[in-house]
């Protein structure tokens, strides 16, 4: 499958950790989910289910970290992304690869942050 934007996506666990530090509770806690299922893309909705999420909420955190992921990090993400044409799913599917997920769970228990969903 056709990633979307893969030059966007973060691989240096030292920027995804620093993006942890920097973006919102939401966004940690999104974050958190993804970490949970490495390499599995997810449709917004199964993963907002996993989190506990009402419907919509994933879209609502990525338009709130927006600014701040184009200002402090040009535009890269500690995640990936399908488009609804290259998804199974045929809707926009969401993950993140075992590289990030691994900085993220590092970056959480440097915060010494509560586990994330399911652990």
């Amino acid at each position: 499958m056709s990633e979307h934007s893969p030059h966007n996506a973060m691989d240096d666990p030292g920027e995804v950790a620093h993006f942890y530090d920097r973006c919102s509770d939401l966004m940690r806690e999104l974050l958190d989910g993804l970490a949970t299922a490495p390499g599995r893309p997810r449709p917004f909705p199964e993963i907002e289910d996993a989190i506990g999420w009402p419907r919509r909420r994933i879209a609502s955190v990525l338009g709130g970290v927006f600014r701040m992921r184009h200002r402090e990090f040009g535009g890269r993400r500690p995640y990936r992304f399908h488009d609804a044409r290259h998804a199974a799913s045929g809707r926009w599917e969401m993950w993140m690869d075992a590289g990030q997920a691994e900085a993220v769970r590092a970056a959480r228990s440097s915060m010494r942050l509560p586990h994330g969903p399911s652990e």
